[in-house]
C-alpha cells in the first residue's frame, strides 16, 4: 500500500517553470483536453504581516483585489468558474476558474487587480463594512472557538495567536493608508507564484503574461517574516463557559516545528500515531470526533490535540492525551503503528495531487515555505521509529503546554481543580490583608 501511494506520487508530472523579467515564477502544467484552465497566483506573505491590533488586515487586502461582485458574477455564471481570494497566516491565494479560450481575459481581469487596486475611501469603507458584516453574521462553533482559544492561549500576542480574519474590532481599525503601505510592500511579482493548469499551450501562456503582467513593477525588497517569539503559555486549563447539551471540546496543544523544518513529515507521522494512541488509552474517543494535527507553517506552528467528549469523560481525555505525549518521547511506534501512519499521511497525499488545485498548491507552497522538490518531501516520509521518537522528544520534553476545554464552565471546573484551571471571565475575590506587625495595635 504504501510502496504504490509512493509510486503515484513520483509519477506526478512537473510543471514547465519560468520566471517573467520581473521576477515573477511560472508553473505551467498544460493539459490540452482540458476546456478549463485554473490559475492560482501564490502572494507568498499573509496575515503574519498584520500591523498590530488590526488583524484581518491582509484579508480585507484580499477583498479589496475584486471589490465588484460583476467580476465573480463572471467567472460563475459566463464562465462556469469561479474567482476567490484565500487568506490565512503565511500566504494570499488569488484562485481563477475559467474557460481555456477566456485565458487572455482572465490574466487582463487579474493584471487591474494587481496594478491597479481599487483603493477609493469609499471602496474602502464599503469592504470593510462587507467584512465586518461576515463576522458578525458567522456563526462560530463549539469546535471553532475551541481551535481560536487554543492558538491564543500557545501564541498569545504571536501572529498566530491572532484571528487572520479579524474581529470586528479589528478591523475597524484598519484604515486606507494601512491597506495602501501593505499592497505595496507585498503585492509584488519577487514576492509571488503563478501557477496554470488546463488547456492553454505554453507558449500562448507566456506570451499573455508578459504582455499583461510584464509591466507589475517588482520590489526592491522582500519582507522577511521575522517576529518576536510569544512568552510560554499558562499551564492551567483554560476553561471556557458555553451552553451545551452534555459535551465539552477539549484542546492540547505544544509549539510545533515549522514546515521546512527537516522534522516537518515525521511529525506528521507522529500526529497520526499519536492519535492512535490518544483513542487506544481512551477507548470512548473512538465513538467522538478526535484529531491530533501537526499544524506546520513558515515560522514555527503547533502540534495539537483535539476531541468532542462527553462532559464526565473530559478530565480522563485531557489527562490520556498528556500520557500520550509522555509515552511517545518514552517508546518509538511499532513497526505496525509507524505503517498505518505512513499509509494514511501517503494516501491524504494521493488524494491531494489527483486534484489539479491540489498539486499547483503542493508547487506552490514550495515557494511559501522553501521546500525541497516534491520526491524529497516524499522521501521524508520514510522516517523510522526511532526518528519519531527522536522528534517527539524534541517537541514535548519540557515543553510549555496549552490546554482548553469548552462546555459547562461549574463542572469542568470542578473535575479539572481549582488549581489546574482558569475559568475565563471569573473574578477571584480579594483576599483579605493580613495585619502585619507594624499595624497592630498595642495594648494600652
Amino acid at each position: 500500500m504504501v510502496a504504490s501511494a509512493a509510486t503515484k506520487l513520483q509519477a506526478q508530472s512537473d510543471p514547465q517553470q519560468e520566471v517573467l523579467l520581473n521576477g515573477l515564477r511560472v508553473l505551467i502544467w498544460q493539459r490540452p483536453t482540458e476546456a478549463d484552465v485554473l490559475v492560482k497566483l501564490r502572494i507568498h506573505s499573509g496575515a503574519a504581516f498584520d500591523l498590530a491590533n488590526k488583524s484581518g488586515e491582509m484579508t480585507l487586502l484580499g477583498d479589496l483585489l475584486f471589490p465588484d461582485p460583476a467580476t465573480r458574477e463572471y467567472f460563475t455564471e459566463e464562465m462556469q468558474g469561479r474567482l476567490e481570494v484565500i487568506t490565512d497566516y503565511d500566504s494570499m491565494t488569488v484562485v481563477m476558474k475559467g474557460k481555456a479560450s477566456e485565458f487572455p481575459k482572465i490574466v487582463e481581469i487579474l493584471r487591474n487587480a494587481l496594478l491597479a487596486t481599487q483603493l477609493t475611501p469609499e471602496i474602502v469603507a464599503n469592504v470593510r463594512d462587507a467584512r465586518i458584516k461576515i463576522v458578525k453574521d458567522t456563526s462560530v462553533s463549539p469546535a471553532m472557538m475551541a481551535d481560536r482559544a487554543i492558538a491564543t492561549r500557545l501564541f498569545g500576542d504571536f501572529p498566530y495567536g491572532q484571528l487572520y480574519t479579524g474581529s470586528v474590532e479589528s478591523l475597524g481599525r484598519v484604515d486606507r493608508a494601512d491597506l495602501m503601505l501593505a499592497r505595496d510592500r507585498f503585492l509584488n511579482p519577487n514576492n509571488a507564484t503563478l501557477a496554470i493548469v488546463g488547456g492553454v499551450q505554453s507558449a500562448r501562456v507566456l506570451r499573455t503574461l508578459r504582455q499583461l503582467l510584464g509591466s507589475w513593477r517588482k520590489s526592491e525588497q522582500v519582507v522577511p517574516a521575522t517576529f518576536r517569539q510569544a512568552l510560554p503559555p499558562d499551564a492551567r486549563t483554560l476553561i471556557i463557559n458555553a451552553p451545551s447539551d452534555q459535551s465539552t471540546e477539549l484542546r492540547l496543544a505544544i509549539r510545533g516545528l515549522a514546515r521546512s523544518d527537516r522534522d516537518a513529515a515525521a511529525a506528521t507521522l507522529l500526529a497520526e500515531v499519536a492519535r492512535a494512541r490518544w483513542e487506544k488509552l481512551v477507548p470512548e474517543l473512538s465513538r467522538n470526533p478526535v484529531f491530533v494535527r501537526n499544524d506546520a507553517r513558515l515560522l514555527p506552528g503547533m502540534f495539537v490535540l483535539g476531541a468532542t467528549v462527553n462532559n464526565s469523560l473530559a478530565n480522563r481525555a485531557m489527562a490520556g492525551a498528556r500520557e500520550v505525549l509522555k509515552s511517545l518521547m518514552a517508546s518509538p511506534p511499532t513497526a505496525a503503528e509507524l505503517e498505518q501512519a505512513r499509509t494514511e499521511v501517503l494516501a491524504t497525499l494521493n488524494r491531494t495531487l489527483a486534484q489539479p488545485e491540489g498539486l499547483a498548491d503542493r508547487w506552490l507552497d514550495i515557494d511559501t515555505y522553501k521546500l525541497q522538490p516534491l520526491p524529497d518531501q516524499l522521501a521524508a516520509f520514510q522516517a523510522s521509529g526511532t526518528d519519531l521518537q527522536r522528534v517527539a522528544n524534541r517537541l514535548f520534553n519540557n515543553a510549555p503546554v496549552a490546554s482548553v476545554a469548552i462546555g459547562n464552565g461549574e463542572q469542568l471546573k470542578a473535575m479539572l481543580g481549582d488549581a489546574h484551571a482558569e475559568l475565563l471571565g471569573e473574578v477571584k475575590p480579594r483576599p483579605t490583608p493580613v495585619p502585619t506587625p507594624t499595624n497592630i495595635a498595642k495594648p494600652d
